[in-house]
């Protein structure tokens, strides 16, 4: 369920507009730019085909939790692989991220998206058909490596089409489209994963969706590409740094999977992978400094501070949204006795506000033309957020906890979006498929951190706060928050209140560490200059109605205007 989104743009034509933005405090690189394009009718038809793909990729997202266990018990899962089957999805698509934003850069946005929507379909009819565990964990690595390519190039698009200080609405919208995804994906997963076989359907109902968002992107999505035969493009594409960030990020986030559940923290099986796979990205950044010729990530994209502030601030934002995401359903599972139907229906306070707030907090920051008080305000907001969340048990009222989260949505909704403004406003337009790639990536490896942490938090506090008879009949490699919750309505009383107890004790000190680490990205924010926001966009990629209905590109145009002068 973790996901869960990098190029240059040597050997395309240099458009013939600069651009330098400039403040007291941080100046922003210049640029080529353009000024955007009329949003006529190309721009919505292109804006349609990335909606529906958004919605592919963000329904599956959102159904799979619920249904994992009924999954796993259907697969005959007995070696508690199950895990996997969130875990191989988050680690393809992380690892590929990097890769898919350099080949958008190189053969076009069109083509990459197109086989990212067409693997994440095939991936999803294999998982349909999946007849064992193993089976399932190839299908979603599949799946993974197109739909880190789907939510990847969906970003990129928007700031090939749409200036960083207009994008707002355009956010939003697409924020509105993963919300109705959001809000539909957790009660089709709950509802059929009660239904014995019928988690199947989680799967194939991407189908149609799939051939949905394969026709229009076929059809509707009409942008510029860049020239040149393919072994040209070939040459361009930075092999080196993304063979070595495929293989540290896998390492790693294998590392990270096994820490804690399978093997203790200290075991070889945990510290080779981790200590490998870390020691890979130190190489990858030597790499990408020293060697590479078109570097997977531009020296320019992390040389001043308020990008390292958006990122940074994304990386403890991942880990404390993923932990809200994936352990607030164990929460009513474990202790209300919730079905997996039911405790969908008991996260809705939280995907109901997140979307909306996240929306109006997009549209604010597009208007005042400011991104630092939204930041600093959603960062107090969760802080206090998961303060609430800790003071919550197993028999707490439902204003309680609906109230509660509210208040954390309210606070994580924002920070989706909004720290990609500021890093965005630091960098030159044409950077910008590089900054969304690198933005989207260290989202998806951060989530990877944020379910660690979380998952080995609990399942430790659980060790010693459930009754020793009840752990032992759960084997050691099980992660007992999900092997467990399934059996709790069974048991007697007054075991099950006690049960219920322990694991409402027990996430009290998981959303306790969350608040430590909100605390912590607030004072990360505070590190963000205020830099004015583009106004124009990088004409590389624009799209070709201009072209077809014979007009002159603008920049062609000012071009003959200097000539002439």
């Amino acid at each position: 369920m973790a996901t869960l989104s990098n190029t240059s743009t040597s050997g395309l034509a240099a458009p013939t507009v600069v651009e330098l933005h400039v403040s007291p405090k941080e100046s922003a690189p210049t640029s080529p730019a353009n000024s955007a394009p009329p949003k006529g009718r190309a721009f919505w038809l292109t804006f349609l085909a990335l909606m529906a793909s958004t919605f592919l990729a963000a329904l599956d997202l959102a159904a799979i939790g619920t249904a994992l266990p009924t999954i796993a018990e259907s697969l005959n899962d007995s070696e508690g692989n199950y895990i996997w089957v969130g875990s191989a999805y988050a680690l393809s698509s992380t690892a590929f991220i990097p890769l898919s934003g350099n080949l958008a850069d190189v053969f076009g946005r069109k083509s990459i998206l197109l086989i990212s929507v067409v693997f994440f379909t095939i991936g999803s009819a294999l998982a349909g058909a999946a007849q064992n565990i193993d089976m399932m964990i190839a299908a979603r690595t599949i799946q993974g490596i197109g739909g880190g390519g789907i939510l990847t190039l969906t970003e990129i698009i928007v700031a090939d089409l749409v200036p960083l200080a207009e994008r707002g609405l355009y956010q939003g919208l697409l924020a509105l489209v993963w919300a109705i995804a959001s809000f539909s994906g957790p009660p089709i997963g709950g509802g059929l994963a009660q239904n014995g076989k019928a988690w199947r359907w989680l799967f194939y109902l991407n189908l149609p969706v799939g051939g949905i968002a394969i026709a229009l992107v076929t059809f509707f999505l009409s942008v510029k590409r860049p020239e040149g035969s393919v072994r040209e493009k070939l040459a361009k594409v930075d092999w080196g740094g993304n063979a070595l960030i495929i293989t540290a990020t896998t390492l790693a986030n294998i590392g990270l999977s096994w820490a804690g559940i399978r093997y203790p923290w200290d075991s070889a099986q945990v510290l080779a992978p981790l200590i490998i796979g870390l020691i890979l990205f130190l190489v990858f950044a030597a790499y990408e400094a020293k060697i590479a010729v078109s570097p997977t990530v531009p020296r320019d994209l992390i040389n001043n501070r308020t990008s390292i502030s958006a990122l940074s601030t994304t990386v403890v934002h991942s880990i404390v949204s993923i932990c809200m995401v994936f352990y607030l359903p164990v929460f009513f599972q474990a202790c209300f006795g919730s079905s997996p139907l039911r405790s969908a229906v008991q996260f809705l306070p939280a995907t109901l506000t997140n979307t909306p707030i996240g929306f109006i907090s997009v549209l604010l920051l597009t208007y005042f033309k400011r991104y630092r008080e939204v930041n600093w305000i959603s960062w107090i907001i969760v802080v206090v957020g998961f303060g609430l969340f800790s003071m919550i048990k197993e028999d707490s009222s439902a204003a309680m906890w609906a109230g509660f989260q509210v208040v954390i949505a309210a606070g994580v909704g924002p920070l989706f979006g909004v720290p990609m403004f500021a890093l965005l406003a630091a960098v030159p337009t044409n950077r910008a498929a590089s900054a969304l790639a690198l933005f989207s990536f260290t989202r998806a490896f951060s989530q990877t951190f944020g379910i660690t942490i979380s998952s080995t938090i609990l399942q430790n506090e659980l060790k010693k706060k459930l009754p020793a008879a009840f752990v032992a009949q759960f084997p050691p490699g099980f992660e007992i928050a999900y092997a467990a919750v399934p059996v709790i309505r069974t048991l007697p009383e007054p075991l099950r209140t006690e049960v219920r107890a322990s694991f409402a004790d027990s996430l009290r000190v998981v959303w306790q560490t969350m608040i430590g680490f909100a605390g912590l990205g607030l004072l990360l924010s505070l590190l963000m200059k205020e830099i004015p926001m583009h106004t124009t966009v990088d004409e590389s990629y624009a799209l070709q109605e201009k072209v077809k209905e014979g007009e002159v590109n603008v920049a062609e145009e000012r071009k003959v205007d200097v000539e002439k002068q």
